[in-house]
């Protein structure tokens, strides 16, 4: 039985705020999306290191979002979600400035470099699963039911548009490439996240009003954890998104050193590739909402179907790019990316939409904590996806005579996984909406990137 809440909020966010809260999400994706794509194609090409190095400390920022739930129930026991907010976006722009200047530094003083990067990542990863929950959790709580559709569009799609947006400005100004620059980018991006962050949310959550309801014993969070990991659906549901988002996220990491190598393409023009790929991650997403808000029906209203769908057009943009790398630079490999990108956006809010309609089960008082553990479990899938992709990749070029071989061959072990997430996707309980049901709605409440959290 769910605790009774202790206040209840005293107004609804406006649609000013709204886009407000979007802010705070633009800004975590733009640090992110750095971490992802920029500086582990630097560690790789331009440092010359295992493509596991980076791999490995993206891997640690996605397991310290284990404690999601823990972040979540410390913003419950407090009713406060604004300090967790800010808090986590100092850490998270903390971490992004000293990821970079460990990758600078590791150029001349590779132990030291490698040392900063370590603390720097998990603190990336404790920062994005504090700021990341709780802002989900006060955007749930704060818009009114007949608003929450079109609010959760508007956070999701800015949340993009910080990944859409960064990267291939970061990629303008990364050229030429120097470590010094590397440092200079990250640093301005991070001030401004931060700063952008903290004037958004700042004041914006409601007051809250004493509760005339008789206050019952708030349950310990290893018993709420518990409650929440003991429903069946839930657990059937999981197998499905940690298959799905292994092979979501293996390609993460090996993407801009494939087109670096391979394609030959400048550390600015891998960064704008990532550009691409989330941009049409939003396009799917848009294409989605779009078809189950004014079509819908038993067919095209199924997240089931667009879980499906979304997957099967992730496996076949994979298996071109496997199949691009022996053909070269006359291969349409920006073409390629912006296809996967939009075959992952089609899956994800799909996907999402169905586990938010199991998430959202529980009363209001551990609303923090379920949203924390739907949180850390994409975040193990998202570790360990990169972390194998990378480390696929190092094994594959102890065997293969060419970079490309390899690349190739972990590209259409990526495409294999969607299909065995595409069959699994067929045999699981998923949400149908209609005509007026906006999947965003649900996708919102859940970050996909640590922001794609996931945020």
């Amino acid at each position: 039985m769910s605790n009774a809440p202790a206040s209840s909020l005293s107004t609804s966010f406006s649609w000013l705020q709204i886009v407000r809260l979007g802010l705070v999400q633009t800004a975590l994706g733009a640090v992110v999306v750095l971490m992802t794509s920029t500086i582990n194609r630097v560690m790789v090409v331009e440092l010359a290191l295992p493509a596991i190095v980076p791999g490995a400390l993206v891997a640690l920022h996605y397991a310290a979002q284990v404690l999601r739930p823990r972040w979540g129930y410390g913003s419950d026991v407090g009713g406060r979600r604004t300090t967790w907010i800010i808090g986590g976006m100092a850490a998270l722009c903390l971490g992004g400035f000293g990821a970079a200047v460990a990758t600078a530094l590791a150029e001349t003083a590779l132990a030291a470099g490698l040392a900063l990067a370590v603390f720097s990542f998990l603190l990336v990863g404790m920062g994005a699963g504090a700021a990341g929950t709780n802002l989900l959790v006060l955007l749930a709580t704060g818009v009114e039911s007949s608003r929450r559709g079109a609010a959760a569009t508007i956070v999701w799609v800015m949340m993009i548009a910080g990944f859409a947006v960064t990267a291939p400005l970061a990629g303008h100004f990364l050229d030429p490439f120097s470590g010094l620059r590397l440092v200079a980018v990250s640093g301005t991006v991070s001030a401004i996240a931060f700063a952008v962050a903290t004037l958004a949310v700042f004041g914006l959550e409601p007051r809250r009003l004493p509760s005339s309801a008789p206050q019952t014993p708030r349950k310990p969070f290893r018993a709420v954890l518990a409650q929440v990991l003991a429903e069946p659906a839930a657990r059937r549901f999981t197998l499905f998104i940690f298959v799905s988002m292994l092979a979501y996220s293996a390609q993460e990491l090996i993407l801009e050193p494939y087109a670096g190598l391979v394609f030959a393409m400048t550390p600015g023009a891998t960064t704008k590739l990532a550009g691409l790929q989330h941009g049409g991650v939003l396009a799917g997403m848009l294409f989605v909402a779009g078809i189950t808000v004014f079509i819908g029906g038993p067919l095209l209203g199924s997240l089931k179907v667009w879980t499906a769908v979304g997957c099967g057009l992730s496996a076949l943009a994979l298996g071109a790019i496997a199949l691009g790398g022996p053909i070269g630079p006359d291969f349409p490999l920006r073409a390629a990316v912006a296809a996967l990108g939009f075959g992952n956006g089609v899956y994800a809010v799909a996907a999402i939409g169905s586990m938010m309609a199991l998430a959202g089960r529980g009363g209001e008082a551990e609303r923090g904590t379920r949203m924390g553990v739907w949180g850390a479990a994409q975040g193990v899938a998202f570790g360990a996806g990169g972390f194998l992709g990378t480390l696929a990749v190092d094994l594959a070029r102890l065997v293969a005579t060419e970079p490309v071989t390899a690349y190739a061959t972990v590209f259409a072990a990526e495409a294999v996984l969607f299909i065995v997430a595409l069959l699994i996707a067929l045999r699981v309980e998923h949400a149908s909406v209609g005509r007026r049901a906006n999947p965003l709605a649900q996708a919102a409440s859940f970050q996909l990137h640590p922001g794609f959290d996931a945020r």
